[in-house]
């Protein structure tokens, strides 16, 4: 085996690796890791038919062929088989070693493919070809006397079942495939087709053949963008220009793939051209780079072609030139050669008369105006080429501007001896990348934070940012057209593209394995990471790790950053660290997080780091301590006010315990979880996910047979039902756990039951049987043996009790008593300065200047509410607090503003599911929708209330509604008053019943001037 650090052999029994030290680790195989690749299907069709009745030897002998044929296909441009298949194989492009043209190179393989078996002259021999792009596992498997490339994942299924669709001789290709070598080649749409194995048909294509479109020309017509900034670069290029006149001048364009160096260099050109410069250009292909001379063959007819186009030269400038250089220009053009000369030449000799007769062409074209050579790619040229190129790149010849471009891992070794001038390009700065983005966005500011992100996620890398925001286009993300494109939906993940996934890659894979895997662990710690947990978790002796971190810092994948507080790396952009983490199999990911896990919990300082520690623990699959620290930063998310994090973080927690060893402990902690989880679910809002695991706590108590849990779960169940169910259902359930709570003994249920069934008398429209609930638990909470339920503090509790208690003397008319208890809710929450508490204090206080009728005062106090509510994700409250401030907007006669609150309470109490808070916001919203002049939707509104609220019981808000009907109902006719009274006597009866002196006094009061003026109203 090997180690994981530097690819040393170890033994087996080695606890460390003898080299560098570090840890074994007996999980994760070093040489199994993700990759983005195309994976490339073929088959001899009908074999077993062609076969079947010959001896093993004239079996082989006949599939030889086809199966050698395809080998060497897939070899020509830099393919691995994979597998041999007996009558096929299997083959993968960009692997082991990334390569972003890895679609297109297969692409070209498989055209390469069956050209070859067609021209075997065996009609028996017909090939067809599935081709799929996607992620894969990649291993290598070895035998005694031999190592194969294996590769695993739903990706190679893909491209099985599209070779076994294919007709004899086709190629049909997937839509990831057909997307990344669009321009390439050229394709012909089929249709949904359906593929054994996938449940929905999948869009299928079928290659036609190679494209004449040049890489440029392909990246051009996909560019969305207009060439932005470039000052510096453009400076230098242009002072090479001006240089000419006295010599040659060579300047080489150096950048990784997607910085631009292609766009500034054809940009440039087009301004030289329009000031009357000529142009020879050609391409190094990754297709071409194994075929001798090709690079040099598109130079070539570049510089015919202008020759031809000049109109004040009649002659050809090969005719100038010895006979044997002639031959030496047909050979590379591939044109036919019949002369003894050049057969007699040695090759070298060739070699040499290719490039003397080259530089005379380009010399002979240069005398007669100034030129500009551009020749790209230089990273793909094929060998024989390089030389010429070379060459040409150091002729003393006046006039002639030789313009380069290449990557970084591709710079010639000539360079320095043409002395030429090399041009490290950068990423765009911010500004120049917000140009770029207001160019394809738009310049509307309501993209600005999307901007930000993507400069941030993208490193101003041109080609990231075209190809991410094509994307979010694509995806429908953002809608519109190019420079005028809006968000259809929020961001959660900008991801990365395929098209730029093996662009990265192949940076990636020119570091070493040791610098590799620093990396990785790099990716795994996040965007930052500290030159201490890296040493701590690498485990590498100082001077490897600080060699490893130098050359990870001058490739810019891992840059130092400077800071006081402590020595640190960051990833250039959040998609290399990305790449780099998806690189890894599940099994290496596990074990990196395992390590940091272990530096983080030895560290004193990562001691309230929760949050931290729970993500590491829950990638390392650690679930014992993923339940730990998952319940750890639920508790500090929820002491910050922080619930809608805090209930994530308690799903964590939960999950995390059901996957270890099934105990009646783990059963028992499982239930206590979700108990004290309820406080996070009820605040942010997730009311059917607090009812849900109140019962399934419920459920587990009863399997453990543990009846004090079980209680204490029947009360938060209970508790969830006041928001979630009927008046009906929550009294009876909390009748029925305060008789359990009480054979218990516990105070703390005991309490929290009490209280639940306060509330569900008062949703119920019981006042009175309320308010003695209420005062029940407040007395116990004020007593010097205060007892709050588990996971609650006692002024949490007391507060709340005082705010309920607060509103059923409110509606009972009773506001002396409410503002002694809404002044004890103001303190406790000015005491503790919890921002729920301060939250529920405001509601309280809002609901009794409403009750003193003072409406404006109300309106100033919910608005605080309010807008502290959404501030910190209090979800619970926010439409009780809207549903409130919309009727004071109501009472101050502001009867628009009152109709946008009260739709916006509706919407968001349906959201939560608050039923009651649903009804009361839709009667005053009716309210105001009559005031506005809508009678017919007011009564229609009221009416709908009215039923649901006598269905479900809720008692005190159908007399509400009984009462808004009456108000909204124009006195028309006899059936019209008839009913008005009828709505009144209703309202007065359930008032009178339930206590609520307020609104029973309204209504006797409306009843009373209707009678007294004969069915009249004011």
């Amino acid at each position: 085996m090997h180690c994981l650090t530097c690819q040393s052999t170890i033994d087996p029994d080695d606890g460390r690796c003898p080299k560098c030290g570090a840890a074994v680790n007996r999980q994760a195989d070093p040489e199994s890791e993700r990759r983005f690749v195309t994976i490339l299907r073929a088959d001899v069709i009908d074999s077993t038919g062609l076969v079947a009745e010959l001896e093993p030897e004239e079996a082989v002998s006949r599939l030889e062929p086809a199966l050698a044929a395809m080998r060497g296909a897939v070899r020509q441009f830099g393919g691995i088989v994979s597998k041999e298949l007996g009558d096929g194989l299997a083959a993968v492009f960009g692997a082991p070693i990334a390569d972003d043209n890895h679609a297109p190179l297969a692409c070209h393989a498989a055209i390469e493919l069956v050209r070859r078996v067609v021209g075997l002259g065996d009609p028996g021999l017909q090939v067809r070809v599935g081709l799929h792009s996607g992620h894969v596992v990649a291993y290598m498997v070895a035998s005694e006397f031999s190592k194969v490339y294996e590769i695993g994942g739903a990706a190679q299924h893909l491209a099985a079942r599209l070779e076994s669709a294919a007709e004899a001789n086709q190629i049909y290709v997937s839509e990831a495939c057909q997307k990344l070598a669009e321009g390439h080649v050229r394709f012909d749409f089929l249709g949904r087709k359906a593929l054994r194995g996938f449940n929905e048909p999948l869009p299928v294509y079928r290659l036609l053949g190679a494209s004449d479109l040049s890489s440029w020309r392909v990246r051009r017509a996909r560019s969305v963008s207009r060439f932005v900034d470039r000052t510096t670069e453009r400076a230098l290029l242009w002072r090479a220009a001006e240089r000419v006149a006295a010599s040659r001048q060579t300047v080489l364009l150096m950048g990784d793939a997607g910085i631009g160096k292609s766009r500034l260099a054809h940009e440039f050109v087009q301004d030289l051209r329009a000031g009357g410069w000529r142009l020879i250009d050609t391409e190094c292909s990754p297709n071409l780079q194994g075929a001798p001379y090709s690079a040099l063959k598109r130079l070539l007819l570049s510089v015919l072609d202008a020759a031809a186009r000049d109109q004040t030269r009649t002659d050809d400038p090969r005719d100038a030139l010895p006979l044997v250089q002639q031959l030496a220009i047909a050979a590379v053009l591939d044109r036919p050669v019949s002369d003894p000369q050049w057969d007699e030449l040695e090759p070298h000799a060739r070699g040499r008369a290719i490039s003397d007769a080259s530089c005379a062409i380009v010399e002979s074209v240069a005398r007669r105006q100034r030129t500009v050579l551009l020749i790209e790619d230089l990273h793909w040229v094929d060998r024989a080429s390089d030389s010429v190129i070379a060459t040409l790149s150091a002729l003393q010849c006046p006039d002639l501007l030789v313009l380069l471009t290449t990557r970084p891992n591709g710079t010639p070794v000539w360079i320095a001896r043409c002395h030429a001038e090399i041009v490290a390009m950068q990423p765009l700065d911010d500004e120049s990348g917000r140009a770029m983005l207001a160019e394809m966005l738009g310049p509307s500011t309501t993209n600005a934070d999307l901007k930000n992100r993507i400069i941030s996620h993208t490193a101003n890398i041109p080609l990231f940012i075209e190809e991410v925001c094509r994307s979010l286009k694509d995806s429908g993300t953002l809608r519109g057209q190019w420079g005028d494109l809006s968000l259809a939906r929020s961001v959660d993940e900008l991801g990365i593209p395929s098209s730029i996934q093996g662009v990265i890659a192949a940076r990636l894979d020119r570091v070493s394995r040791q610098e590799r895997s620093l990396l990785q662990i790099a990716a795994a710690i996040g965007r930052r990471a500290s030159q201490v947990m890296l040493r701590r978790v690498a485990a590498l002796p100082e001077e490897d790790l600080q060699r490893c971190l130098a050359a990870l810092d001058r490739a810019e994948l891992l840059v130092r950053i400077d800071s006081e507080l402590e020595d640190s790396f960051e990833f250039r952009h959040e998609m290399v660290r990305q790449v780099t983490y998806d690189s890894m199999v599940e099994k290496a990911r596990e074990a990196i997080h395992a390590g940091i896990l272990a530096a983080l919990e030895t560290d004193e300082a990562w001691a309230d780091g929760a949050d931290t520690l729970c993500y590491h623990a829950t990638r390392a699959k650690d679930w014992q301590k993923a339940f730990h620290h998952g319940r750890g930063a639920a508790r500090k998310c929820l002491a910050r006010s922080a619930f809608a994090d805090a209930a994530n973080y308690f799903v964590i927690a939960m999950n995390s315990l059901d996957k270890t060893d099934l105990t009646r402990s783990r059963e028992a902690s499982a239930i206590d979880l979700r108990l004290e989880a309820r406080l996070a679910f009820m605040a942010s809002g997730q009311v059917s996910d607090w009812l849900d695991h109140g019962k399934e706590a419920e459920r587990r108590a009863n399997a453990i047979d543990d009846i004090e849990r079980k209680v204490a779960a029947m009360t938060v169940s209970a508790a969830a039902q006041n928001f979630y169910g009927t008046p009906v259902e929550a009294v009876a359930i909390s009748e029925d756990v305060i008789v359990l709570a009480k054979e218990w003994g516990n105070v703390g249920w005991l309490n929290a039951a009490e209280y639940g069934l306060g509330q569900a008398y008062f949703l119920a429209g019981r006042y009175q049987e309320a308010e003695r609930a209420f005062a029940r638990v407040r007395t116990q909470l004020q007593g010097p043996d205060a007892c709050p339920p588990i996971g609650t503090p006692p002024k949490y509790t007391l507060l709340l009790c005082c705010m309920m208690k607060s509103f059923t003397h409110i509606v009972m008319g009773e506001f002396d008593v409410a503002e002694q208890l809404q002044q004890q809710a103001a303190a406790i929450a000015e005491e503790t300065g919890r921002p729920y508490d301060r939250v529920a204090a405001a509601y309280s206080g809002g609901w009794l200047e409403l009750g003193r009728n003072e409406p404006a005062a109300a309106a100033a106090v919910l608005e605080a509410g309010f807008v502290l509510a959404q501030k910190h994700g209090i979800r619970l409250f926010v439409p009780v607090l809207a549903c409130h401030l919309g009727i004071a907007y109501l009472e101050q006669g502001l009867f628009d503003r009152a109709r946008g609150m009260l739709t916006e309470a509706r919407e968001e109490a349906k959201a939560v599911g608050y039923t009651s808070a649903v009804l009361r916001s839709s009667i005053y919203l009716a309210l105001a929708t009559h005031h506005l002049g809508d009678i017919r939707a007011a009564r229609n509104m009221l009416r709908e209330a009215r039923n649901t609220a006598r269905q479900q019981g809720f008692s005190g808000l159908e007399a509400e509604a009984l009462f808004g009907e009456a108000m909204v109902t124009p006195p028309s006719d006899a059936d019209s008053k008839a009913a008005i009274r009828a709505a009144l006597r209703a309202s007065i009866a359930i008032a009178s019943e339930s206590g609520a002196r307020p609104l029973q006094h309204k209504a006797e009061a409306m009843l009373n001037e209707m009678l007294a003026r004969g069915g009249e109203l004011t």
